[in-house]
């Protein structure tokens, strides 16, 4: 990689920092599902983590770009910061369903392997 390129892979790299959590990928769920903002206190009514957690998350997607935020008085609403969120978040999901159809598929096989009988 040539040191122009580097910051570019860099960036890229953030972002998979900012899906590599279970509650973060949730947040991006919720928020592509809503056909607008999500309130903090309806995210918080999904995910059952307490305030301190999903505000950290919300900072580490807010942070690399993948959410925006707007403050109404004393609440604050979230959106995707960008429509190809919901792109990623599809090939995860096909990536999911493909590898736990690569599993089941073992399973399956192994399943049907010959029993080995006890020694007597």
């Amino acid at each position: 990689m040539n040191p122009t390129q580097a910051p570019l892979y860099e960036i890229k790299a953030n972002l998979f920092r900012a899906l590599a959590h279970p509650v973060r990928i949730r947040v991006l769920e919720l928020l592509v599902a809503s056909t607008g903002e999500v309130s903090v206190a309806d995210l918080l009514a999904d995910l059952a983590v307490s305030p301190s957690h999903l505000s950290g998350h919300l900072a580490v997607l807010k942070r690399h770009g993948v959410v925006e935020s707007r403050r109404a008085g004393s609440h604050v609403y979230y959106r995707t910061a960008h429509p190809a969120v919901v792109d990623l978040l599809t090939a995860a999901r096909t990536f999911l369903l493909d590898s736990l159809a690569r599993g089941s598929d073992q399973l399956a096989a192994a399943e049907a392997l010959p029993r080995i009988a006890p020694a007597s």
